[in-house]
């Protein structure tokens, strides 16, 4: 191929062209510092007002509910540590209980680890074999001192969709029964980094009082997340100085960045209407890789799952061999979250399910996305069988 192929949209995107054309007159002209009064100053406040608007009327929230901040793992660790932080200075007595599950992301289970070290109770619930927290699980992990429940929305290594609705209906009945005991209401945040694409994010009836977005997972720029907080929410902040961001995030705004998550989350309408096109592209991938290829493990789940992500264990062939070797064909690919690319530990969400060590190792994820097309698959699923078994072969096995 002439042209690269790229399939991990799951770790990020492209800039859409009309997204870089509307921030970047904030790059250069109008270079203002939104809190200064002057003219400068003010166009840049005025257009990060539209871009907070724009966000809050995909999430169908109020303006003020929503919080700018340098990427989605800032907004995760101001979640985790500020409501924690809230808490902590009550009784003697009173521990905060957090609940997440096995498979989150490590800009929420890290921040949670770190707690834990220092007094908090954390609950990690486990998953099935399909990656689904239990209802009934969750229900008879809430205690008390349970302050907070998150958990993602859509996974980004597998592609699984969580049933936030329902925790939201549990939560809200359980938070009844507190209120009318006079104990601590337990908030819910989802991490919806990797569903906004392709889900309905509307926080109402979701049941959240908190989510977080990315701006490079929707064909916008890097460096921007943001965070609904529903009002009332206790949140201490965690980056003191200015008092900016309602003063939950100080530190001078990136602009350019906010703008042009605000033109990207306004896009995410036309992209939701490729949804079915893309869902049959990546099935398409996995029906012929599992019937040319033996031996091979499907780890997404089929019925409930983003329609863009896939996940394989080639058995007998490890995954950055052959990421590296398909990149090598100009075919790039990952095995898994980013984040954790560098990291020689098998993938914790594929431990979460059941899968061993030696079949974490041998995962690779396929994810689409807007610019896919089905002459790159054709091309993916014409070498990825001679990649294989290259690779089977060195390794000794068949």
């Amino acid at each position: 191929m002439a042209k690269r192929i790229y399939l991990d949209y799951a770790s990020t995107t492209p800039i859409d062209p009309k997204v870089f054309r509307t921030l970047l007159p904030f790059l250069k002209d109008n270079f203002g510092n939104p809190s200064s009064v002057h003219y400068f100053g003010q166009k840049a406040q005025v257009a990060m007002d539209i871009a907070r608007e724009k966000i809050a009327k995909f999430l169908g929230c109020s303006s003020e509910e929503i919080v700018f901040t340098g990427s989605a793992t800032e907004a995760n660790n101001l979640i985790i540590k500020g409501l924690t932080s809230y808490f902590l200075p009550q009784t003697s007595n009173f521990r905060p209980h957090i609940i997440t599950s096995q498979i989150e992301h490590k800009a929420v289970l890290e921040p949670c680890k770190a707690l834990g070290e220092k007094g908090v109770e954390i609950t990690y619930l486990p998953v099935n074999d399909q990656g689904l927290i239990q209802i009934s699980r969750l229900a008879k992990k809430i205690k008390e001192n349970t302050v907070l429940v998150s958990t993602m929305y859509a996974n980004n290594e597998i592609g699984v969709i969580q049933p936030i609705v329902e925790i939201g209906k549990l939560l809200k009945n359980i938070n009844r029964i507190k209120e009318k005991s006079k104990v601590q209401k337990t908030y819910f945040h989802t991490d919806a980094v990797q569903a906004i694409n392709w889900l309905d994010c509307k926080v109402e009836r979701l049941g959240v009082d908190l989510l977080t977005l990315s701006g490079h997972k929707i064909y916008g720029p890097k460096g921007i997340g943001a965070l609904y907080i529903k009002k009332g929410t206790p949140i201490e902040a965690q980056i003191r100085g200015g008092g900016q961001e309602q003063g939950l995030r100080s530190g001078t705004e990136n602009v350019s960045a906010i703008v042009g998550l605000g033109a990207a989350i306004a896009k995410v309408k036309s992209q939701k209407s490729k949804v079915k096109s893309i869902r049959r592209l990546r099935n398409k991938l996995i029906k012929e890789t599992l019937r040319n290829i033996p031996d091979v493990k499907l780890n997404t789940p089929l019925q409930n799952s983003l329609p863009n992500i896939v996940n394989f264990s080639f058995k007998g062939a490890e995954g950055e061999a052959i990421v590296i070797a398909l990149d090598q064909e100009g075919i790039c690919v990952s095995t898994g979250s980013a984040c954790a690319a560098k990291s020689l530990e098998p993938s914790h969400v594929l431990l979460a399910l059941g899968l061993s060590e030696e079949e974490a190792h041998t995962s690779v994820r396929f994810s689409l996305g807007r610019y896919t097309t089905e002459k790159e698959i054709n091309y993916v699923l014409k070498v990825l069988p001679e990649v294989i078994a290259k690779l089977r072969k060195i390794s000794g096995y068949l």
